[in-house]
């Protein structure tokens, strides 16, 4: 379990510095194109837009992976032992369940119907299918990390009933 998610991390953290380092690239054409040349870059706006929402929802899931998820947990810390590990189970199941149902199943759904309108983004002509991609493939990794979170969990409990 160990070695997937490593791999899973480095992919998606290679993955983010890249649309990253893309993203810088095009926002600084941006302004050079808008400061320095005659006439302002018409795709680069539209390209950054497109650039965030993947990194936004691909970080998600390394901030998921790392532990540094939206959550309370000066509250939870404070919680006994085994409560703090409930909660925690408890929100690892549900962060797995809503991933699934709304980002996966529903993401999937969000991109074959505006594949099938065949929508359009005006500047680029890039079929918005392929940018809400970002959405189904954000929610499968979130899903794999919420289990290997939930499975960390009881194996922690495990262990520690065991000693």
């Amino acid at each position: 379990m160990k070695k997937i998610k490593q791999i899973l991390d480095k992919f998606l953290e290679v993955l983010c510095m890249i649309v990253v380092a893309v993203l810088v690239i095009d926002v600084l054409w941006q302004v050079f194109t808008r400061f320095i040349l005659p006439k302002p870059s018409s795709w680069t706006e539209e390209l950054a837009i497109f650039l965030l929402i993947w990194v936004a929802l691909l970080g998600s899931a390394v901030a998921l992976g790392r532990g540094a998820h939206l959550g309370i947990d000066y509250f939870v810390h404070k919680l006994p032992y085994k409560s703090r590990i409930k909660t925690e189970l408890f929100v690892f199941a549900v962060i797995a369940l809503f991933s699934l149902l709304v980002m996966v199943i529903g993401g999937i759904n969000l991109v074959s119907e505006t594949l099938r309108l065949n929508q359009t983004s005006p500047a680029l002509n890039l079929k918005i299918g392929y940018v809400y991609i970002a959405v189904p493939l954000s929610g499968v990794f979130l899903v794999l990390y919420s289990v290997i979170g939930f499975i960390e969990r009881l194996n922690s409990v495990q262990q520690g009933e065991n000693q």
